[in-house]
């Protein structure tokens, strides 16, 4: 069997704050941006990598998400744990930089973590978690 990631989604609240992080700070390409106002559906992913994309989206668009569901979903962004992105690097330190030089909210800087992995942890701008493993 060969299968691979395709799509990903991450929610956002803020289409032009999450645009300016993934394209400017990270240095993903846009793929599409559809919608408008806070409705927006921006995909975007890594250059050279055109079979693997996120897909940033209002999670308040699911018709069949209640006003309680929206509430809690909008409580967990804001505190980080509603979702999280796991990115790799072979340079963490300069990646690191470059990120928070970008003006990313740092949870945790390069650390060698008890699992064997040494990683950083950047909130974007919807609140969402994302780590950046270093490739060994």
């Amino acid at each position: 069997m060969d299968i691979t990631i395709h799509w990903t989604f991450l929610p956002h609240d803020d289409p032009d704050a999450s645009l300016a992080f993934y394209r400017d700070t990270l240095g993903f390409e846009v793929r599409q941006d559809v919608g408008s106002g806070k409705m927006r559906w921006i995909t975007v992913g890594p250059a050279g990598q055109p079979g693997t994309s996120i897909v940033l989206h209002p999670p308040a668009a699911d018709p069949g998400i209640t006003e309680d569901e929206r509430r809690t979903i909008a409580e967990m962004m804001a505190k980080g744990t509603y979702a999280r992105l796991v990115l790799a690097t072979a340079d963490l330190d300069g990646t690191f930089e470059k990120v928070r030089a970008g003006g990313a909210e740092v949870a945790q800087e390069p650390t060698e973590q008890p699992y064997g992995t040494r990683d950083c942890a950047f909130r974007d701008p919807a609140g969402n978690m994302i780590r950046i493993n270093e490739v060994r």
